[in-house]
């Protein structure tokens, strides 16, 4: 990773917001993992989503944490939805607010996305209360 640029602004601010939803715990975990084949995705993640759509100020975290769940749940995204699930013990994102968000996964994107997104929800909220942490394997990247 030599005759590396030094970080722009928007991957600053993405690093700080990354951190603020995800966790310090996360996101080292992440950082620990990153070899120079991935460094130009994480970088790209760092200041797209997180240094621009995650940093606006338009939707607090919470919206954006219920839109985002919504989201991954109705492409099937099931890691990232455990991630993002993980997640709303930082964004303020109830699980009220998640199962609502579910209920329109059903609707408009089927019920079976929906199915699996609750399936995943409930264990990993299970997991959230018996670890008292954020409940995140090791290895997971992001």
């Amino acid at each position: 990773m030599a005759d590396h640029p030094a970080p722009s602004e928007r991957f600053l601010q993405g690093m700080k917001t990354r951190r603020s939803v995800l966790g310090d715990a996360h996101v080292d975990r992440a950082e620990a993992n990153k070899t120079a084949f991935d460094q130009p995705f994480q970088e790209l993640i760092t200041e797209g989503a997180w240094g621009t759509v995650w940093s606006r100020t338009n939707w607090t975290k919470r919206e954006r944490s219920i839109v985002t769940i919504a989201l991954l749940a109705a492409l099937g995204h099931h890691d990232e939805v455990a991630m993002h699930i993980r997640a709303t013990a930082n964004t303020g994102a109830t699980p009220e607010d998640i199962r609502e968000a579910l209920m329109h996964v059903a609707i408009y994107a089927g019920v079976p996305a929906a199915n699996h997104a609750f399936k995943i929800a409930k264990a990993t909220y299970a997991e959230m209360d018996k670890t008292g942490s954020d409940g995140q394997a090791a290895g997971e990247m992001k």
